[in-house]
């Protein structure tokens, strides 16, 4: 999988690339916030439309 396309839209629309920063930052906040657990990101039409976060929580047993 390539991190970089081919053809990067948003070089071209500053719009676009508004929109690509938004979830980047909203994907690093969920990251930030999160010590065991998972991201999950929804993409329609080549955006991110939705991210999930589940957090685990693990108790010793005493």
């Amino acid at each position: 999988m390539s991190t970089t396309p081919a053809h990067d839209p948003a070089s071209h629309d500053p719009e676009s690339a508004r929109l690509i920063e938004q979830s980047l930052d909203s994907v690093r906040e969920a990251l930030a916030g999160l010590r065991y657990g998972h991201v999950g990101l929804t993409v329609h039409e080549g955006r991110v439309v939705q991210i999930d976060v589940t957090e685990k929580r693990r108790f010793k047993n005493n």
